[in-house]
């Protein structure tokens, strides 16, 4: 705390309460030039620290635009590759994928057959980029007829069961380490699933493959555009029985442990930019790799305003994941990895 008044005035003196006294000091001095300003930086944003999502679906030469998220496509494995490789020529090293399937059931079985969709963009992915970092997302919600995460139980009112679910999810897992996922990402919320998949991988002699918890994924708003791009939305209810209350940052922080106790190797906050809280005490408590997803709605609504002139998008964009790295997050997903990675190779 500043005592007194002498603080505050040119040449005076700042007294910090029991740190002690400080001579003159005038902090425009290390803001003067851009040079020093670098040379300041507390934190910093790099292209290495960034994941781009991928949305991939059967075809070849597909590039189905997502009308929500502009400079979002729906993309064959062929036109995947393709993106992921200019993602990665300019620094970007990880892609996270989810799958749009040909079909729905009520068991989720394209989550977790050989051929489907998550599984064959891996391989070509892996045979045409080795150097690259292939997360998957392990969830059923694009699977199901029903657009929910896990087995549902209409007798009970569309319950999601959540103990029939955790061999769908451990089994999609595997299927994606066989087909050489580097880390699987289970992202549906179900309690115990960490533990379900890490057995499971382990008994196949998977036990070099990550898991990256969205450990704490709270139940928002701000995920609309992204369920049109995954054509995921649920076909009644909500998520809000299994994903977190916006509320509850202690709850999350248990879940956070649960999910570490349970075998994760990184974890995440899900959405980030609401969420920064969160992603700074998740990060002081555990200090556990962890990530920050910028979903969505938060690129969306970056895209529009951009669109009418009110933002600048290149120093908003930058701006906002430098809060999510100051906050703790050592790696982001967002959907504007290779833009913000070309910024950042262009300079600021």
């Amino acid at each position: 705390m500043i005592a007194g008044g002498e603080g505050l005035g040119y040449g005076g003196r700042m007294s910090f309460g029991l740190t002690g006294h400080f001579p003159d000091y005038r902090p425009r001095r290390l803001r003067r030039t851009p040079a020093l300003r670098r040379m300041m930086r507390e934190t910093s944003l790099a292209a290495e620290q960034l994941v781009l999502p991928l949305f991939a679906r059967s075809g070849r030469k597909a590039r189905h635009p997502v009308a929500a998220m502009p400079g979002v496509f729906q993309l064959s494995p062929d036109e995947a590759a393709r993106e992921a490789e200019k993602a990665l020529a300019l620094g970007v090293p990880a892609v996270l994928l989810f799958g749009i399937p040909d079909g729905k059931d009520e068991k989720a079985s394209g989550a977790f057959a050989r051929n489907g969709i998550v599984q064959q963009t891996v391989r070509l992915l892996k045979k045409e980029l080795p150097q690259l970092t292939v997360m998957t997302d392990v969830c059923l919600c694009e699977y199901m007829s029903h657009g929910h995460c896990g087995i549902v139980r209409m007798q009970r009112g569309g319950e999601v069961d959540n103990d029939p679910t955790l061999p769908l999810l451990a089994r999609t897992a595997l299927s994606h380490a066989e087909a050489g996922a580097d880390v699987v990402a289970p992202s549906d919320m179900m309690d115990g699933r960490v533990a379900a998949i890490r057995h499971e991988l382990d008994r196949h002699g998977f036990s070099g493959t990550p898991i990256l918890s969205y450990a704490a994924k709270f139940a928002s708003a701000y995920y609309g555009p992204f369920r049109e791009a995954a054509e995921s939305a649920p076909k009644f209810g909500d998520r809000r029985s299994y994903q977190l209350d916006g509320a509850n940052a202690r709850e999350a922080l248990r879940e956070v442990a649960m999910d570490i106790q349970e075998g994760a190797d990184l974890v995440m906050v899900k959405p980030a930019l609401a969420y920064l809280d969160v992603l700074y005490r998740v990060k002081a408590e555990f200090g556990y790799p962890t990530g920050a997803y910028a979903v969505s709605g938060e690129y969306s609504m970056m895209k529009a305003a951009a669109a009418r002139g009110w933002i600048d998008e290149r120093a908003a964009t930058l701006e906002t994941l430098l809060a999510m790295r100051r906050a703790g997050a050592d790696f982001i997903i967002t959907y504007s990895a290779a833009e913000a990675a070309r910024w950042l190779k262009e300079g600021s």
